[in-house]
């Protein structure tokens, strides 16, 4: 009797776990829940659409809430990141903190009932053409595997899914430490010592300003041209002058302006090694996606010598040696990659020609990459921070909305 009890109660608990590998959806499956997410969840509710959201971590904004440091701020007034359909608290300064950040997204959650399925991998997702839904198979924390299935599949994992880690010679030889940016918090742990940090963009240049507030030695590698503006400029943000600027003039334009001012507000850059690219900050963006450094402090640190400009890495040597490309060699205890991220897109999206192989992004570049086939869109790909995240994620809603009343009434 004890027998076939425990036979019956393995059969059920067989059966129950056969039932929960498959979920449908009466939506849209959104994968990750960063702010792009997020946003594209909260337009879709508002179109009366349901999501879900699944979340490779334990926690919304993870890389924020994991891979950023401490003393990070948004680097444009708040107005220009704000979500769809809710602002900032008023009382939140023109660059919110990185807690007030997370503070402002959590309230968003809670506002628009988002509940994510946290620890859920998606390992694959393709689309079935004889059902004509996407099919997406996520493993949790136990490796337990689970498939969600649904008419419209949203991609929110974002540009910077991954780290980037370089492959320098002699990595395997430098005897110091060798971390991301992903993990640095704070340079309390490097006071006092020779920091050499790789990468010259908004990251790089903020952690070598932490790094000096600290009280450690740093050193920044610079192996291209960079354009280094001011964060503000006569009396409003860089980022909002542009904007209002390209209302009234051609980009080309635009550039040589805030160039002018630069020149005028910072000085000659070249004189330190920040070497200025041929074409324009807003021109090269929208080329390449570079984005430029808004200087918060660091710049005036580099003037007084208490941060050193380098060139390129050449190889990394035993005994915390650096030999440069210009033949100089110097010691350094540590070493800090500012490399940035890229898209993990391709590694799980099956046959999609939305995406590239090559980076992970959109084919089309903005304002066309938000939407691919058979239900397939982008959110928080356009290279343009989150104000591109809720251009997207209003314009999803808005398209799913026209497609989708015969099929959300099917399931009420």
């Amino acid at each position: 009797m004890e027998y076939l009890k425990e036979v019956e109660g393995k059969r059920i608990h067989d059966l129950f776990k056969n039932m929960c590998r498959r979920i449908r959806v009466p939506g849209a499956v959104i994968v990750g829940c960063g702010p792009s997410g997020l946003a594209a969840s909260a337009c879709l509710k508002e179109r009366g659409i349901p999501s879900l959201i699944l979340e490779r971590t334990n926690c919304i904004a993870s890389l924020w809430q994991l891979k950023t440091y401490d003393r990070l701020r948004l680097h444009l007034p708040k107005h220009f990141c704000e979500l769809p359909l809710m602002s900032f608290p008023p009382n939140f300064p023109t660059y919110p903190t990185k807690q007030q950040f997370l503070a402002y997204l959590e309230a968003y959650r809670k506002k628009f009932g988002i509940e994510p399925v946290f620890n859920s991998t998606v390992v694959s997702a393709d689309f079935d053409h004889r059902l004509k839904l996407w099919r997406v198979k996520t493993l949790g924390l136990k490796q337990e595997e689970c498939e969600y299935v649904s008419e419209w599949l949203i991609v929110a994992t974002g540009e910077n899914a991954e780290e980037v880690v370089p492959d320098i010679e002699g990595m395997k030889d430098f005897e110091g430490p060798i971390v991301h940016t992903s993990s640095y918090k704070s340079g309390e742990l490097f006071r006092g010592k020779k920091v050499l940090v790789v990468g010259c963009g908004n990251s790089g240049m903020e952690v070598c300003l932490d790094l000096c507030n600290y009280n450690a030695r740093p050193s920044i590698v610079v192996r291209d041209s960079v354009h280094v503006l001011p964060q503000e400029m006569l009396g409003r943000s860089t980022f909002g002058f542009s904007m209002w600027l390209l209302k009234w003039f051609p980009l080309c334009l635009v550039d040589q302006i805030l160039l002018i001012i630069s020149h005028f507000l910072i000085g000659d850059t070249s004189q330190f090694g920040l070497h200025r690219p041929k074409l324009g900050p807003i021109q090269l963006k929208n080329a390449t996606g570079k984005t430029p450094v808004l200087d918060v402090g660091t710049l005036a640190k580099i003037r007084t010598g208490e941060i050193k400009v380098c060139r390129g890495i050449k190889r990394l040597m035993h005994h915390h040696h650096v030999e440069f490309i210009d033949g100089r060699t110097e010691n350094f205890d540590a070493i800090i990659l500012a490399t940035g991220y890229k898209s993990n897109v391709p590694s799980w999206l099956k046959e999609s020609r939305m995406f590239s192989e090559k980076d992970g992004l959109p084919v089309k570049s903005f304002p066309n990459g938000w939407k691919g086939e058979n239900g397939l869109y982008a959110v928080g790909f356009t290279k343009r921070g989150l104000l591109g995240s809720s251009i997207d994620a209003i314009r999803i809603a808005h398209d799913i909305h026209l497609h989708s009343q015969p099929t959300i009434s099917s399931f009420q």
